[in-house]
């Protein structure tokens, strides 16, 4: 690595300040797999405490610019990979022609009063519930609930098997045809349940991407679907608008295509 880049006073917390430091040296010095030197080098050559350089490390490592691996060390991390989340490229949920998905299980039970206010129907109604995990190149980028009401697959038939169950609810919602969905991303944390399907730690930033589908003027279907912030992006293509929302401290995007 080239200049010192010694650190002098500044306002703001001394780590975020490396943070900011050590990235540009990762955009000008690193390629992506290279291995970073050790703590020592490092804390050396900015001249700050071991303490403060983990915190920064910790730092980008949350945000997907090092990855840490045992027996290696910290190594640059790969780019996001652009995720598609557009009806037009994904097609019905489960169809997407260039994504995976591995489903995780599936459930029939009553709706919660938040479900059924997101779905429109009666709290206590039964829904359908597919949990799945989205891969991406082989990475698991998202984790997905997709609540279905019984309502809308009357002709579902029965299954022995709970992996049968979830390849029948979704067969049967790609029958539908869609006349309209809304979609809402915010900014989130990964609760337990979630981050060990994404193989993150609990409380990891992530994107929360709520769509709620429409055929024959009624809701058949509300997805929502946790990204990791880390490692993937979403686009959202030409079709579709966009409309950038503030909520509070964060941002919510809404489409509509």
């Amino acid at each position: 690595m080239g200049t010192t880049g010694q650190l002098s006073a500044v306002p703001e917390p001394k780590y975020w300040h490396l943070r900011t430091v050590l990235l540009r040296a990762i955009d000008s010095e690193f390629s992506t797999g290279q291995v970073l030197p050790n703590e020592r080098e490092l804390s050396a050559r900015f001249g700050v405490a071991r303490a403060t350089l983990r915190q920064a490390l910790d730092q980008l490592e949350l945000e997907g610019r090092l990855v840490r691996r045992r027996g290696i060390g910290t190594l640059i991390a790969a780019p996001r990979v652009g995720v598609p989340v557009n009806r037009q490229e994904e097609g019905w949920p489960g169809t997407a022609r260039n994504q995976a998905w591995r489903t995780v299980d599936c459930t029939t039970a009553p709706a919660s009063a938040q479900l059924a206010k997101g779905l429109g129907i009666a709290e206590g109604a039964t829904v359908h519930t597919v949990r799945r995990v989205r891969l991406v190149e082989g990475r698991a980028v998202a984790s997905e609930s997709l609540h279905v009401p019984a309502a809308a697959l009357p002709h579902l038939p029965g299954f022995r098997a709970e992996s049968d169950r979830a390849r029948s609810v979704l067969r049967q919602l790609e029958r539908l045809e869609v006349d309209g969905e809304s979609r809402s991303v915010e900014l989130g944390v990964a609760e337990a349940e979630q981050a060990a399907l994404l193989e993150r730690p609990p409380g990891a930033p992530v994107l929360v991407m709520t769509t709620q589908y429409a055929s024959a003027g009624r809701l058949v279907a509300l997805a929502v679907a946790t990204y990791r912030a880390d490692t993937c992006k979403l686009t959202f293509g030409e079709a579709g608008l966009v409309e950038v929302t503030p909520v509070g401290a964060t941002a919510e995007v809404r489409t509509a295509s």
